[in-house]
């Protein structure tokens, strides 16, 4: 009898302890924030602040001035960084380390704030990539961030001659977008052990960072002059050994619409970024996101199959009807020789620019690429032929296929997802007389239908995969003659003039830079990879 006795009393304790304990500060978490994904912020506790807002802070005359901050809920209006972690873990490690972050949210919910940052740091890093951390970090989460900054705390900020950023947060996260957008000087943040060339996921031996301890550290006796923090103790404990302190309040923070930075305030101009995710993955944008995709694959099969076998009207009016948004404007231009086809010059937004707008026009097109994967060449409802970036090879062939058909060029030679267009190379102009600029925009809500360092074969999938993948087809009138070679312009004039005609129909700016600025950028090459087989793609 004692023994069941002793089993009993066991089990109950560990129940007790286990269930009811867990049950009770999950009952806790949903009576503070209600039923929502809000407990994955860095909620520690918060007081009543008496120091002035940061809206109060006078900007002039900071140039010789030490300032110090964190970036999760003072630089960035959000104070949830799961996202950021998701990024990490979608991006830099497969969709199975982004499902199991998600299914940790439960758990998550019922850690306190430093257990919750290890288990997710954990999961995002555990066997990861050095070298893929640095590629998030530098062609992802630039983005994120931009796009999430606090107007009135980045100003303060931007006025101070020497920043210094403390944060609990792996400092691998934050590091090259406060150094190389924010000009900090220093960042001090949690360091993860490593073995080798992969992170192993544990915080290194001084574990995470207190950021008031790290301040007197790096500072010791002196005081910074300025600090921003927010309303929580731990921010209330750095900001008090500065000489000067302001907080960001809730009320200045995501709520708030003059918080938000306009993107002509950037601090550089947000040109080129990767990744697949088009959208800030919260826990429950996450689960939308992985709810949708057995739907969404299923639909980027039909629609690639209905192009690919259907007629050209057929094709329009099923794509349409499984949700794909296409808005045409212009008129199909008539040829001026009949011994020769048109000249379509299109702005470059995905590897499906020629397949849109051959079935807008509904008629056959040849498009000129300088690559594409077997895959994408494999299902393009249309004829593809390589270039060779040999300049009298590839004028050969264009004049060639001219004499066969219509032909459909990218000159600005790599896609670009911002509302810029890139330099646009002067080879077409030299090609044709009839030469026809099409404006092209694509939006997409979820996945990015282009990549720099992924697999370029799954472009158009991830494309067909978003819920409304929308099109915007304009097609200008014909350049004149006398615009082009024929009327005596050089093809350097003529590919300028058609560069800014088509920036002013989009409404995007114009800028020099070139396909290899972006791969260098984003995936630290020229953007030419040997395939399989050892043959070069781009």
């Amino acid at each position: 009898m004692v023994f069941p006795m002793v089993l009993l009393r066991l089990v109950n304790l560990v129940l007790y302890k286990l269930l009811a304990n867990s049950c009770y500060k999950a009952a806790k978490k949903v009576k503070s924030y209600g039923f929502h994904f809000g407990y994955l912020s860095p909620k520690t506790p918060h007081q009543p602040s008496s120091l002035p807002s940061v809206n109060k802070c006078d900007l002039e005359g900071r140039v010789s001035q030490t300032l110090i901050c964190d970036i999760h809920n003072v630089l960035l209006r959000s104070n949830s960084f799961f996202p950021y972690f998701m990024l990490v873990a979608f991006e830099g490690g497969s969709i199975f380390r982004a499902l199991l972050l998600l299914l940790s949210c439960p758990i998550l919910w019922i850690l306190d704030y430093e257990q919750k940052l290890r288990v997710m740091t954990f999961i995002t890093f555990c066997g990861l990539k050095i070298k893929n951390m640095e590629n998030i970090s530098r062609a992802v989460l630039p983005k994120f961030y931009l796009e999430n900054l606090n107007l009135h705390a980045y100003e303060v900020v931007a006025s101070a001659g020497s920043k210094v950023v403390f944060t609990s947060v792996p400092r691998v996260m934050v590091e090259g977008f406060l150094k190389e957008y924010l000009s900090v000087g220093a960042v001090i943040g949690t360091e993860l052990d490593t073995v080798g060339s992969h992170f192993t996921g544990l915080i290194s031996g001084s574990g995470l960072l207190v950021k008031h301890r790290a301040l007197k550290d790096y500072f010791g006796d002196r005081k910074p002059d300025i600090g921003i923090g927010s309303s929580n103790v731990q921010d209330h404990l750095l900001i008090s050994l500065c000489k000067e302190a302001y907080v960001v309040n809730n009320e200045e923070g995501k709520s708030n619409p003059s918080s938000v930075m306009p993107r002509d305030k950037y601090p550089k101009p947000l040109i080129f970024h990767d990744g697949r995710l088009a959208f800030l993955p919260t826990p429950s944008a996450t689960l939308i996101m992985f709810i949708w995709l057995p739907v969404g694959i299923l639909l980027a099969i039909y629609r690639i199959l209905v192009g690919v076998l259907l007629p050209y009207k057929w094709a329009m009016i099923l794509g349409v009807w499984s949700g794909i948004v296409l808005n045409v404007k212009g008129n199909v231009p008539l040829k001026s020789d009949k011994n020769k086809g048109v000249l379509y010059v299109c702005t470059h937004r995905t590897l499906l620019d020629p397949v849109f707008l051959s079935t807008s026009l509904a008629r056959p097109l040849t498009a000129v690429t300088y690559s594409v994967s077997k895959v994408s060449e494999f299902i393009a409802p249309i004829r593809t032929v390589r270039l060779t970036r040999d300049r009298k090879k590839d004028g050969e062939t264009m004049q060639r296929l001219l004499r066969e058909g219509d032909l459909v060029v990218c000159p600005e030679g790599t896609t670009c997802r911002e509302p810029y267009l890139l330099r646009f190379s002067s080879l077409f102009a030299e090609m044709a007389d009839d030469i026809v600029p099409v404006a092209m925009n694509a939006n997409v809500s979820m996945f990015y239908g282009t990549t720099a360092s992924g697999l370029k074969c799954l472009d158009p999938i991830f494309f067909f995969m978003n819920p409304r993948p929308c099109y915007h087809i304009q097609i200008l009138g014909k350049v004149p003659k006398e615009l082009t070679c024929a009327g005596g312009w050089s093809s350097f004039e003529v590919a300028n003039y058609i560069q800014r005609l088509l920036g002013d129909a989009l409404g995007f700016e114009c800028t020099t830079l070139t396909r290899r600025d972006k791969y260098m950028m984003l995936a630290g090459n020229e953007g030419i990879v040997k395939d399989d087989k050892g043959s070069k793609c781009c």
